[in-house]
């Protein structure tokens, strides 16, 4: 395993980050999922990311358990608010009153008494930001967690976050985006200002969801036991399982070959030659996917290489930087 700085922060992270977005508490069961977790620390990964909206506060529950026994200071783990955890109207956003309960509700899932990372899951248009961001300075300075990030916000709302973030004496150093060779928008703007502010890249859905590893096959049913033929989960990939995406992702196997990779590898070893990246997450349903991940560690993918993927694959990537993930006002 490599490691990076997140952004321009003194915190060191492991290159690949194991996430248990859908797949703990979801997609498969706790011995799969711990195994996986083992299977992660075994090849060096010491961060870990999650949630407490993922399977309704289970895949917080089952990291926390697999972690157990290992040594504290020797992890770094991530998780998120925002998104809906009860019927109540409080209890979702960014108020202070549900980040301030939130915290509290993912470290005794998590079975520890600090997160690494606190991350707001998305931007809230509903709650003035500088009440978020003071309710965030309480929960660093209290000792609950040591940094700030955020997940799926514009260019725009990370510089706002950012300078609130100064005044009040906390640090808000990362930005978690959908990213892959795939789809591509946080170049446009994200990325610049990130570099500007300091603020490192956690990306999600390096693999576009399983669609970068060519399991998927043009004309051809997803395989069984994939997200894509999963009715549950299948949702996240539908946008990807084209013919026309299809094909040319199988395109990409005389590339990898050539460099002695799997596609899976070469799609990783590509976010990863971002120098604005400081991890990119990766889940797993079996121990073995995560051995295979972690050989795109260190592999540097020269100018003609690069150009033969961008060859491959632009024609397909979604560019757009006006395409956002951010939910809008709430009726």
């Amino acid at each position: 395993m490599e490691f990076r700085h997140l952004g321009r922060s003194g915190l060191v992270i492991s290159e690949l980050t194991y996430g248990n977005w859908i797949t703990h508490g979801g997609q498969v069961e706790e011995e799969a999922a711990v195994a996986c977790v083992r299977a992660a620390l075994d090849e060096g990964i010491t961060t870990f990311d999650t949630a407490d909206v993922y399977a309704q506060g289970a895949a917080e529950e089952v990291l926390g358990r697999a972690l157990k026994n290992e040594r504290r200071d020797g992890l770094e783990i991530f998780t998120k608010v925002y998104w809906p955890m009860g019927e109540g109207k409080n209890d979702r956003g960014l108020s202070a009153k549900h980040i301030k309960e939130s915290i509290n509700n993912s470290l005794r899932r998590l079975q520890t008494d600090r997160v690494e990372l606190y991350q707001a899951h998305r931007f809230d248009y509903e709650t003035p930001l500088e009440e978020t961001f003071q309710a965030f300075a309480d929960v660093v300075h209290s000792g609950k967690a040591h940094y700030i990030g955020v997940s799926e916000w514009t260019a725009d709302q990370i510089r706002r976050g950012h300078a609130l973030a100064q005044d009040l004496k906390i640090q808000l150093v990362s930005s978690q985006p959908q990213y892959s060779a795939l789809w591509r928008i946080i170049e446009g703007e994200v990325v610049p200002a990130s570099e500007d502010l300091g603020i490192g890249q956690i990306v999600w859905s390096p693999l576009a969801g399983g669609v970068l590893t060519g399991k998927y096959k043009p004309g051809q049913d997803a395989p069984a036991g994939s997200r894509g033929a999963d009715p549950r989960f299948g949702r996240f990939v539908e946008k990807w399982l084209q013919d026309d995406v299809l094909e040319r992702v199988q395109q990409l196997g005389p590339i990898a070959e050539a460099l002695g990779l799997s596609i899976a590898q070469l799609s990783l070893a590509w976010v990863l030659q971002n120098p604005n990246v400081s991890a990119a997450l990766i889940g797993a349903t079996r121990p073995e996917q995560v051995k295979e991940n972690v050989k795109a560690v260190g592999v540097v993918l020269d100018a003609d290489v690069l150009a033969k993927i961008d060859e491959v694959l632009a024609p397909v990537a979604v560019t757009d930087p006006g395409e956002t993930a951010s939910p809008k006002p709430r009726a």
